[in-house]
């Protein structure tokens, strides 16, 4: 088994201060497969990036992307096109779901095509506020897309390194990244995963822990990004419904 490891990072300068990259090095210290690990710099604005080429420059297998802004699928897609081996996962720099939890995923790689990390509902050290958000969007988006996927936002996902390189440059939120301002997450996952459902792709979902480890302060004021997110994830959610109403995925 041979992984690609991709991270993708904006104004991370607090969770990588924390020591992450440390946490992640101690794992893969300690695994039986070959890896590398992309860590793909979305244009930050604070000093993510000297930090992370800090922290590589004395680990090998760690490798820093310094990428143009796009918004985090743009800045994962950079890291899939730099990938070296058969399979991809996705793994947030914050690290609210451990890197640990891959050993989940190690199992299932040779009968799946895509593994998706499940978070649950109770999501500790969510607000209020954003577990019910999460709840609503969970229900609306299984009224209209994938009905069998309980958690398509996770941050923690595997995938085959062909299907994602089909994959990624198709999504909206990357063919539209060259307009994005600011770290933009969207419902990239709901169109990624649908694509792969439409392409008989065999997805496994996982449950793993996670809790929400997140402390940066340089990403935008968070009430606001949760508002500004919501916002794009419900409109995205309705134009992927619409493509494939149109026959735009075919």
């Amino acid at each position: 088994m041979a992984i690609s490891i991709i991270i993708p990072c904006y104004n991370e300068e607090n969770n990588l201060k924390r020591g992450v990259l440390n946490e992640v090095s101690d794992y893969l210290d300690t695994a039986k497969f070959k890896y590398e690990v992309l860590i793909c710099n979305d244009a930050s604005t604070d000093n993510s990036l000297k930090l992370a080429q800090t922290f590589a420059a004395s680990h090998p297998g760690f490798k820093v992307l310094d990428l143009p802004h796009g918004g985090k699928p743009s800045a994962l897609l950079g890291g899939i096109k730099q990938a070296a081996y058969p399979w991809v996962l996705f793994s947030d720099m914050d690290q609210s779901t451990p890197l640990n939890q891959l050993e989940k995923f190690l199992p299932f790689m040779d009968s799946y095509d895509v593994i998706i990390g499940s978070r649950g509902t109770e999501r500790e050290g969510n607000t209020l506020l954003r577990k019910i958000g999460a709840n609503v969007f969970l229900n609306i988006r299984r009224l209209f897309l994938l009905p069998e996927v309980t958690d398509t936002q996770c941050g923690f996902k595997a995938m085959k390194t062909e299907l994602a390189v089909s994959i990624f440059p198709r999504l909206s939120a990357v063919v539209t990244a060259s307009a994005n301002s600011g770290w933009r997450v969207t419902a990239y996952d709901v169109e990624m995963l649908f694509l792969a459902h439409l392409n008989g792709k065999k997805i496994k979902e996982i449950p793993v822990d996670w809790r929400n480890e997140d402390t940066s302060t340089t990403k935008g004021d968070l009430a606001a990004r949760y508002r500004k997110e919501s916002i794009q994830m419900a409109k995205e959610l309705w134009r992927v419904k619409l493509n494939h109403l149109r026959g735009v995925y075919r």
